[in-house]
């Protein structure tokens, strides 16, 4: 591990993989935080030419970059970077997305002032070029667990969670949305989070990804109602309320276009 005179209070833990046109811009944002921070990059199995765009990088102090021996998947490697994490936070970053200079600290504010074990913020989603569409995702203040059962309001780009939540609550169910099931599982035993709905994260939207794929985003929600216990009936009844703010999320605010921010 690397030795910092103190230990840093944020780790940032940032999955690599056939990302290397996208990373470098989730790096300079995590660097642009103005809280102490390590950054854990993990390469896993990337094969694009990630391993030259990360040369610049090695030598800055708070930057540890890791090789996965073998292709774990997201799950995992997530896993290993909390397990490998110094600070006292945990924000997780994906390499295709990015953070205005001011998440991080506003967020550490936030969670000290009330307490809370989780802290998400609201998102502005960009094209795969990385250009802003304007289109605001926003959070509640307060998101409880019976709010996420109905629709999923944290990405996992713009948690920030303590790192014994953390490491009590690894992530899981890779054939699912593993980041929903961590969060419901999370906030069934704290009983609610804090969000600051400002789109300090800017998510970018691939055909390719998990969430870019619809219909089998719309199965995968499904299955996070089973593993979390719920029967046939109830995981339909949540599932019908997932699509319905799907839909009010993503074209509602088109239709009416005096807003462009969603309320969720």
């Amino acid at each position: 591990m690397t030795n910092f005179p103190h230990k840093p209070i944020i780790s940032v833990v940032i999955p690599a993989y056939n990302c290397s046109q996208y990373i470098e811009q989730a790096i300079l944002s995590a660097l642009a935080q103005e809280v102490s921070l390590e950054i854990i990059i993990i390469n896993d199995q990337s094969p694009d030419n990630l391993d030259e765009v990360m040369e610049k990088y090695l030598t800055n102090p708070k930057i540890i970059y890791l090789k996965n021996p073998v292709n774990l998947g997201v799950v995992e490697t997530r896993n290993k970077g909390v397990a490998y994490a110094q600070g006292q936070y945990i924000a997780f970053l994906d390499a295709d997305d990015w953070w205005e200079g001011q998440k991080l600290q506003a967020q550490l504010d936030l969670m000290q002032k009330e307490d809370a074990v989780l802290c998400s913020t609201a998102r502005e989603l960009c094209t795969a070029t990385g250009a802003k569409t304007g289109k605001i995702i926003t959070v509640s203040n307060t998101i409880t667990y019976a709010k996420l059962l109905r629709h999923n309001i944290i990405n996992c780009s713009s948690v920030l969670l303590k790192k014994e939540v953390a490491d009590e609550f690894p992530m899981a169910m890779e054939d699912s949305h593993e980041d929903y099931y961590t969060w419901l599982c999370i906030l069934k035993k704290y009983g609610k989070a804090c969000g600051i709905n400002e789109p300090y994260l800017k998510y970018r939207m691939l055909p390719k990804s998990k969430s870019g794929n619809k219909w089998r985003s719309i199965r995968m929600t499904y299955k996070v109602y089973r593993y979390m216990g719920y029967n046939h009936l109830y995981s339909s009844l949540f599932w019908c309320s997932y699509i319905y703010n799907g839909v009010k999320k993503h074209y509602l605010n088109f239709l009416f276009k005096s807003n462009k921010r969603d309320v969720l």
